[in-house]
């Protein structure tokens, strides 16, 4: 598999996006302000590709996404949706919650709620704010983009 420059990420990441320059610096203050730009979005979401973690900020997008649905059927099919993709034993992109937010997910899947996601998605966001986001500020993939940003 051919990989991307990392040059050509940072255009790809930066240079159309809507969002004005200041953002990419503010991408090194918190991971809420990183996840609060869709190029800041992209970006760690493709460093977690690089990682083989993907799964995580899709798994938060997903629940973000979820939480704004406001029919009942609507509500039922995007749940097991992410059910099937992310939850259940053996999902094909399986995130790392604990066993028992997994078995309540589970239980209470035939009947959602917008909070049915809550907990597990906490957990996620509290594993890339920890783990994910500080060597994503080291990665190559930021330096790129911000070394890009300083020359326009």
């Amino acid at each position: 598999m051919q990989k991307t420059p990392l040059s050509e990420m940072a255009i790809k990441f930066c240079c159309f996006s809507q969002e004005p320059v200041d953002d990419v610096y503010s991408w090194g203050e918190s991971i809420e302000k990183l996840l609060s730009c869709k190029s800041g979005q992209m970006a760690f979401q493709d460093f977690l590709k690089s990682e083989y973690s993907e799964e995580n900020i899709l798994f938060w997008l997903a629940c973000e996404e979820y939480k704004k649905i406001k029919s009942a059927p609507e509500m039922i099919s995007r749940a097991n949706q992410i059910y099937t993709e992310f939850v259940q034993t053996e999902a094909p992109r399986q995130v790392n919650i604990d066993s028992g937010t997994r078995t309540n997910i589970t239980n209470n899947i035939s009947e959602p709620t917008l909070n049915s996601f809550d907990i597990a998605q906490k957990m996620i966001f509290s594993l890339m704010a920890r783990d994910c986001y500080p060597r994503f500020l080291k990665s190559d993939i930021y330096r790129s983009i911000l070394q890009n940003h300083g020359k326009s």
